[in-house]
């Protein structure tokens, strides 16, 4: 099989798993995720097939692997869709093959597949537990399996279709399509537990939300076609190409075409990857399983704003302006992020926020040029993140089967009920350990180091130093926040029954946890700098070499500085020991100095979106559009044409269809043919002496007319 074919084929797998589960296996829950994994396997086997290939091949980026075929006539030519893997889009396909394939079977697990049916479970709403009978007749519950298991391996299914028809696009219209797949199946899953109102209110929230980046987004994508009459990547790059849109002008903003397309389209990855100020739905997307925080927040969808950008970035750095624009919102989204992670007690909740801080380090890295560094952190930041959502979503099993043990009643997902677990669930804490230290940037050791320290390298080397400063203090919080975590969670004693009871995870939550730990490593190790001390040169730096190969000229690293790395080294550690510090004997909220309600309540920022958009939006739905618009406008003319056909419907019903149709026509003539039977009756007695006298009358009366008439 040819590459190309086998590349137009990885797609597919997951979308065919969504159409069967739907359609034919959804009532067995045990064949639908076997179809689903399945599917997950054979798109993790294509891709792993074609990294290999990619990296056999010298010079891809100059000879890329690509096929297209024509889809939509215009006029005298064709708009065309293809497939093309080049270096960037290898090493993405590798980590969401990985990542997308450890999530589908951790998804087993966590959904307690083979566990009965829960007491009073039902379908919209989590599982509550059954009730069980043990060998001794003694009754206790256990943690019941999802009522709509196969609809979740369904909807996650389409999901990776997404992911996967985005990342082996060849132009923005397909890449667009598979964007949009996403929105939806966020939607679907954020929303997958519909029966409770805040999981509904979060869907809706995120679809908005992410829906408003995407509609800038297709307006740069018709302004680029209508400006290159393209939308092929290896098309719009052509250097005359972009030397066209970079000089052809705009009045907007002093823009040039390629600076307003540019930021037309970074507004999409603004709310796709949820960049201040369209962050919001985010923290929200908690209310869905974990597996979808994991699909959401590392494997899919958030990574697919980023990956977008590094793919448009020959076109984005054009204009100086769009980059200063990227820069910013970058830098101020990873710093603003961190300062509400820090209050947060939620363990999913401060990995959402995050999330959203380290998407701001790749984005600012972008603004500042760091093409490499973004990919790399991109790459990274995917595995440790998945990493560590999956490792948040075991430690709430184990707590959620102590709580069922104990009947105790506490939120499970609050890091101040946990404590002591290390002793529990023994792989769980040393997995996220090993995504925490590489969240956190720990030296030498994890991956989130080396792409983290690219990242300082780049800033302080191109001069950007307030972008370095920045970035350097959300490091440092990030690594605070880490071991915040990580000691509220696993060190110290429990701090309820339920912590006290937590029992370590089954194999298919736990052997991802320790796939993915193994990427949160090793993966860093192919991008250590050249002129690193000691170890540079050990290692070649494969990652800048393979994938600043996909540009037309190779990106330069800069030069070695100490600043940076004493920085990084600095930040890091300092984060993790004062978190350490801080929180080793903390043990309930009331002694925990973060808890500002400001930072809390993330600076109000939902408070102040409620006001300013959705309280004047739902008074001019209620107020204007549904009582003026709809009811006195448009149903008063609705109205006013009723009571005028009733108006025309009375006259003519009592002025022609009476007198004229009913009387005269219809009446009329039956009256007409009534008397004239009745007339000609009479001459029919019988008689002859009738007959000859009418005769008579006949032949008179022709020969008076003929006499008048022709005489």
């Amino acid at each position: 099989m040819t590459t190309e074919l086998l590349i137009w084929l990885i797609p597919l797998p997951p979308l065919l798993a969504f159409f069967l589960i739907v359609l034919f296996t959804n009532r067995n829950k045990g064949l639908s995720h076997s179809i689903a994994v399945g599917a997950a396997g054979l798109s993790w086997l294509g891709s792993m097939i074609v990294f290999a290939r990619a990296l056999g091949v010298h010079e891809l980026g100059k000879e890329p692997f690509a096929s297209s075929i024509n889809w939509i006539p215009t006029g005298e030519t064709w708009l065309k869709i293809g497939v093309l893997i080049d270096p960037l889009s290898a090493v993405v396909l590798f980590f969401v093959a990985w990542t997308v394939l450890m999530i589908f079977i951790y998804s087993i697990g966590y959904h307690n597949f083979g566990q009965p049916k829960g007491d009073h479970d039902r379908a919209g709403l989590q599982p509550h537990g059954a009730t069980v009978t043990d060998e001794h007749g003694h009754k206790h519950m256990v943690p019941s399996i999802e009522p709509m298991y196969s609809r979740f391996f369904a909807f996650i299914g389409l999901f990776a279709f997404g992911m996967y028809t985005l990342v082996v696009s060849d132009n923005l219209l397909t890449l667009y399509v598979g964007w949009e797949i996403m929105g939806l199946c966020s939607y679907l899953l954020i929303g997958f537990w519909y029966a409770k109102p805040s999981a509904r209110a979060a869907a809706i929230k995120a679809f908005m939300t992410t829906r408003l980046g995407d509609v800038f987004m297709l307006l740069g994508i018709a302004f680029l076609y209508s400006a290159t009459g393209t939308l092929s990547f290896r098309e719009i790059f052509r250097p005359e190409v972009l030397q066209v849109l970079a000089s052809t002008a705009t009045p907007i903003l002093g823009l040039s075409a390629a600076g307003l397309i540019g930021l037309l389209l970074f507004l999409g990855t603004v709310g796709k990857s949820a960049q201040w100020p369209l962050h919001v739905w985010l923290p929200d997307a908690m209310e869905g399983p974990t597996p979808v925080s994991a699909m959401i927040h590392a494997a899919t969808m958030v990574s697919a704003g980023v990956y977008m950008v590094i793919r448009m970035f020959p076109l984005i750095s054009l204009d100086p302006h769009t980059m200063t624009f990227v820069a910013f919102i970058g830098a101020f989204t990873a710093l603003f992020a961190v300062t509400i992670a820090v209050a947060q007690n939620d363990i999913k909740r401060v990995l959402a926020y995050s999330t959203i801080s380290q998407l701001g380090f790749m984005i600012a890295a972008l603004g500042v040029g760091a093409y490499v560094a973004a990919a790399f952190h991109l790459v990274t930041h995917a595995f440790f993140k998945a990493l560590l959502f999956l490792g948040s979503g075991s430690v709430i099993h184990g707590m959620e089967h102590g709580a069922l043990h104990t009947g105790e009643h506490v939120d499970t997902q609050d890091m101040f009920n946990m404590g002591g677990l290390r002793k529990k669930m023994p792989i769980t804490f040393w997995t996220f350990l090993i995504g925490g230290f590489a969240l956190s940037g720990f030296p030498v050791l994890t991956a989130g180091f080396w792409s983290k320290d690219e990242i300082f390298a780049e800033a302080f080397g191109n001069g950007h130093l307030v972008v370095f400063v920045v970035l350097a203090v959300a490091a440092f919080l990030t690594a605070f926040y880490t071991m915040r975590q990580i000691t509220l969670t696993f060190f110290g004693e429990p701090r309820t029954k339920a912590a006290e009871h937590a029992s370590e995870t089954p194999w298919t939550m736990t052997v991802p946890l320790i796939v993915l730990a193994v990427f949160a490593v090793g993966y860093g190790w192919v991008g250590i700098p050249e002129h690193f001390p000691g170890l540079g040169g050990l290692i070649p730096n494969w990652f800048h070499e393979f994938v600043g190969g996909t540009l037309s000229e190779l990106p330069k690293a800069v030069e070695f500085s100490w600043i940076p790395l004493i920085t990084s080294l600095g930040v890091a550690l300092g984060g993790l020991f004062f978190g350490w510090l801080v929180y080793c004997k903390v043990k309930s909220p009331e002694q925990d100095f973060l808890q500002i309600p400001v930072l809390k309540n993330k600076w109000y920022f939902d408070e102040i979106y409620n006001f300013v958009f959705v309280k004047p939006a739902s008074w001019i739905a209620e107020k204007l559009t549904s009582l003026y618009m709809d009811q006195i406008v448009i149903d008063g003319i609705l109205h006013s044409v009723a009571r005028f056909s009733l108006f025309l419907g009375h006259i003519f019903r009592n002025y022609f269809d009476k007198p004229v149709i009913n009387e005269f026509i219809g009446d009329g003539t039956g009256n007409v043919v009534k008397a004239s039977g009745s007339g000609l009756r009479k001459i029919q007695a019988g008689r002859i002496q009738y007959y000859m006298v009418a005769s008579v009358g006949v032949l008179v009366i022709f020969a008076l007319l003929y006499y008048f008439l022709l005489g």
